[in-house]
């Protein structure tokens, strides 16, 4: 199970057990949470997408 999956699980865990208990105010915690997680997953992308581009890159300038 990789990383994303088990952050997955773990707040549709956390979700319905907040749904049962509180209604109101939860609204405005869940669109934080999913604010963090959007900030996060662009970060990491954002990470991984420029370290790749630099390896492919310096690969494709060897083959040359």
């Amino acid at each position: 199970m990789n990383m994303i999956s088990m952050c997955w699980a773990y707040c549709q865990a956390t979700i319905r057990a907040k749904v049962k208990d509180e209604r109101g105010a939860s609204l405005v915690e869940y669109a934080l949470l999913l604010a963090l997680i959007a900030v996060i997953c662009i970060g990491a992308i954002t990470l991984i997408g420029s370290g790749a581009n630099k390896s492919l890159s310096k690969t494709g300038s060897a083959l040359q």
